[in-house]
């Protein structure tokens, strides 16, 4: 009996000596236990997620690791096949197969809003330690540092008194992980505002501001959201304690502007020579892609060939993008027959007379002051008429006025000659001006009054179909004797009848080219 008894304790020992064990490890994902008296792992698998993706593997004094980097927070599957030694396999048998699942560990801050120490230095705490991290001044470009050892404080160099930074941190070496922000704050008790981008730099019409504050939200601005300048559709929204962005939406900022957020005054902004208000400034649009969409609008006598047929996409950021960055393309007259003087005035990529005119004539189409000058509303416009085709249904037109003998002027609209006749211009005294102009003023009825040569006044009521084009000077209806010699103070006079079929032809931002 006590034989029996002693081969049966034998017999339990042997086969509890006899098992392998997988379990979690702090450096690898896993560590085998083989059984007393020998065997070896005969096969390992990882699998990673509810895809069961394949994870590589190597295992190296027992350890099972990754030869690829695996996220953060994988949940990871690991089977491992033991063989067991020859001598006990008759009992406990040849093989034995361990399971197991771990979730590789995630690395957490104590805080993403840091005051640096009074020397100088950034120290990160960690909930838990960390043996590797990547951090840099942008998501996508990081740097990685691994550990000697595993530790929960680290420091990291920064430049500037206050500054967000981007970091990930991993508590494996064979781990990855997103970056997130950390924003840093010089020592005290001032309220403080890192923004981003850092005001004084140049953005884009679409272009996010984060504002982070070293104390929370509401405790710095209370219930109201901080003003953007210019009026901008789009809203605040609150990323966590510590921090808001603005988001703008459909043609935000609008190009070429300069955009402002003031902050409380107790509200020191950083990065902003200690200015309470950030200041960003969004590039202009080129005078190129101006040109483009006036032609494509009709205010030019333009077709406009791209080079990638169709030119920018039908959204205001292709079409915002394009105006900073216009695309490939030739201007083709429209019609035949203008004027010769035209094409050798027209130049593409300048700022001329012409541009300044088709703006004004825009201008005028969409109820804004006309001034000639393509300000950010002017190109929100734009851009809003090119997406939705809100072409310019009157037309284009030149008036050609000749100085010659006898003065004469030819009215030119969408290809042919509408109106011309003989006029008067202004007598040696008080010459008409020679040049491009463009109509700023258009007026069926008016009274003029001015200085005459010899030092008069004159008042002159009921001046009828008025277009003015430089300063005083104006298309318009007069009752003279005769016509085709100079005989005005500066204008440009026409027989009533005349002036009545040439003024529906120059509404503002009408060309009047002077010879």
């Amino acid at each position: 009996m006590l034989v029996a008894v002693g081969v049966v304790v034998a017999a339990g020992i042997v086969l509890t000596s006899a098992k392998a064990s997988l379990s979690a490890d702090p450096v690898a994902i896993a560590k085998v236990g083989l059984p007393l008296g020998g065997g070896r792992i005969e096969r390992v698998t990882v699998e990673a997620g509810r895809s069961a993706q394949p994870v590589p593997i190597t295992v190296r004094d027992n350890r099972i690791y990754p030869t690829k980097q695996v996220p953060a927070g994988t949940r990871l599957q690991v089977q491992v096949v033991v063989r067991r030694p020859g001598w006990i396999a008759w009992l406990a048998g040849k093989t034995q197969r361990l399971n197991l699942t771990v979730t590789a560990p995630t690395a957490s801050l104590k805080s993403h809003f840091v005051t640096v120490g009074r020397d100088g230095v950034l120290r990160l705490h960690f909930k838990s330690p960390i043996s590797a991290y990547s951090y840099g001044s942008s998501s996508t470009h990081l740097r990685r540092v691994e550990l000697a050892s595993p530790a929960s404080v680290i420091t990291v160099p920064h430049n500037g008194q206050a500054g967000t930074l981007f970091l990930s941190a991993q508590p494996r070496s064979w781990e990855t992980s997103h970056s997130a922000a950390v924003s840093w704050f010089p020592p005290g008790r001032t309220a403080t505002a890192v923004a981003n981008p850092a005001p004084g730099s140049s953005i884009t019409s679409g272009t996010p501001i984060t504002l982070t504050f070293n104390r929370p939200v509401s405790k710095v601005l209370g219930s109201h959201m901080p003003p953007v300048s210019p009026t901008t559709q789009g809203a605040w929204h609150q990323l966590n304690s510590n921090t808001i962005v603005f988001r703008p939406e459909n043609y935000g900022y609008g190009l070429g502007a300069k955009v402002q957020i003031p902050l409380p005054t107790s509200v020191h902004l950083l990065n902003d020579k200690g200015s309470s208000a950030g200041t960003w400034t969004v590039p202009p649009g080129s005078t190129t892609r101006l040109q483009q969409l006036l032609a494509e609008l009709g205010y030019l006598p333009f077709n406009v060939n791209y080079s990638d047929s169709k030119g920018a996409a039908l959204t205001p950021a292709a079409q915002e993008e394009a105006a900073v960055k216009p695309p490939a393309g030739k201007f083709t007259p429209r019609w035949s027959g203008a004027p010769s003087w035209y094409l050798g005035t027209w130049s593409p990529g300048t700022y001329g007379e012409i541009t300044t005119a088709a703006v004004m004539a825009f201008e005028n189409t969409e109820g804004m002051t006309a001034d000639g000058v393509d300000g950010p509303q002017v190109w929100t416009a734009l851009i809003n008429a090119a997406i939705h085709h809100q072409v310019n249904s009157f037309g284009y037109t030149i008036v050609d006025v000749s100085e010659g003998t006898p003065e004469s002027e030819s009215t030119w609209h969408n290809g042919k000659v509408v109106a011309s006749g003989a006029v008067n211009t202004g007598i040696p005294a008080t010459p008409t001006a020679t040049g491009t102009f463009a109509v700023f003023e258009h007026l069926p009825v008016t009274t003029m009054s001015g200085t005459n040569a010899d030092g008069s006044h004159y008042v002159d009521p009921g001046i009828p179909d008025v277009s003015y084009f430089n300063g005083g000077d104006a298309l318009h209806g007069f009752l003279r004797g005769s016509y085709g010699y100079p005989q005005s103070d500066g204008c440009v006079e026409m027989p009533y009848g005349e002036a009545a079929s040439v003024y529906p032809y120059t509404p503002i931002g009408t060309i009047v080219h002077v010879t």
